[in-house]
């Protein structure tokens, strides 16, 4: 199973980003995706996540701004599954590596992360 993150780069503040994460690699029925995000100096934390029985959650600093989406194409692929990240008027603390996340028979499986990186 593999997880490629992509769409990060330098942007100014007040702009936005498309974080793209594509996963491949197995056959997908049952599981869940989402993105988290590292800070330099600080731990990994969840941004947004799509939950096992439906649904979504934000974390808080992400309310109104960051938009997770599913690509509908891959939604009846059992085998490619794409997320997305909208991140709107973006702030310096929403600089970061950008991870996508699954959840699945396969276990739990991280991307290598997508810079975004965000000048004032």
């Amino acid at each position: 199973v593999q997880l490629v993150e992509s769409g990060g780069g330098l942007v100014q503040a007040g702009g936005s980003l498309r974080l793209s994460c594509v996963v491949s690699g197995g056959t997908f029925n049952s599981y869940a995706m989402g993105w988290y995000r590292q800070a330099p100096g600080k731990e990994r934390e969840l941004v947004a996540r799509f939950r096992w029985g439906g649904g979504q959650e934000y974390a808080d600093s992400a309310q109104g701004r960051i938009t997770i989406s599913r690509d509908p194409a891959s939604i009846r692929d059992t085998t490619k599954k794409t997320i997305y990240l909208q991140i709107n008027t973006l702030k310096s603390e929403d600089t970061a590596v950008y991870y996508c996340r699954m959840w699945s028979p396969y276990g739990d499986r991280w991307g290598q992360g997508t810079q975004v990186a965000v000048s004032s």
